[in-house]
């Protein structure tokens, strides 16, 4: 199996943190290609900032298209998602959305740790697209300027297991996500440390896009994740617009063999 696994944010440092834990929780037999957007910001608080990743993260999907067996988008609240679904051929798994399946499955009430107040909105937009609003125990969050992205964990690790351990006494959390890719790795290191289940959005992510792509579900071809209809566009990269020549071409060829007459 082989995975696409990208960062949306522009950060080198974050890269590598979502490429260690990605190779300490994929299976041993799953490659994995690594990938940083090619423009954007330094790390993504804001609807708009998600806005602009999107962008970056359908084009590293259309440069390897054929290439690849599924998609890890690795970002907290997805960027990009559910419209990437409709470009690509093979399964694209946001880490929110496998975050939050992760700890649906292990309490019914979860609370999301995150690095900057002005996150939150979003981060609740994202729970409330996936139906969890009514299990979301809290969203707590660092209300302190970052030193750099990349060293959030170090420099914040004692205020992340206190705003944890809050949302289990507090809030009534039965399991805590750690989001976003700065944190990645981080619930390892915490591991005993908050009496409740921890979920990592990167080791959730890789481990569902590994449990999807192995169920061989098939494509979508029809319905509501379908590849855009076949119009005049322009202004496209040349990946892309091959990668949305192609899905289309493969949504036109399913539709007209279930038209065709049976014998």
């Amino acid at each position: 199996m082989k995975l696409l696994v990208i960062n949306p944010n522009i950060s080198d440092d974050v890269t590598a943190l979502i490429e260690s834990e990605a190779l300490r929780s994929a299976s041993p037999d799953t490659e994995l290609v690594v990938r940083t957007a090619g423009r954007g910001v330094e790390y993504i608080e804001t609807r708009f900032e998600s806005l602009i990743a999107a962008c970056a993260v359908a084009e590293i999907i259309a440069e390897h298209a054929g290439e690849v067996d599924g998609v890890v988008v690795a970002a907290f609240g997805d960027p990009g998602m559910p419209a990437l679904k409709e470009l690509a051929d093979v399964p694209v798994i946001g880490i929110t959305e496998a975050a939050l399946c992760a700890a649906a499955l292990q309490g019914h009430r979860f609370s999301i740790i995150a690095i900057s107040d002005r996150i939150r909105p979003w981060y609740l937009d994202c729970v409330e697209r996936f139906g969890l609003g009514g299990r979301l125990a809290s969203i707590r969050s660092i209300n302190e300027s970052l030193n750099a992205i990349g060293s959030v964990q170090q420099d914040f690790k004692e205020t992340l297991l206190a705003l944890s351990r809050q949302a289990v006494a507090a809030d009534g959390a039965d399991v805590v996500i750690l989001a976003g890719a700065p944190l990645a790795g981080l619930a390892r290191e915490l591991r005993g440390q908050i009496p409740v289940p921890v979920v990592d959005g990167i080791s959730a992510g890789i481990r569902m896009a590994e449990a999807v792509v192995g169920l061989q579900s098939g494509h979508h071809r029809a319905g509501a994740f379908a590849p855009p209809p076949v119009k005049a566009r322009r202004g496209l990269s040349e990946n892309l617009d091959a990668a949305l020549t192609t899905a289309q071409n493969a949504a036109q060829s399913t539709a007209h063999a279930a038209a065709a007459p049976s014998h």
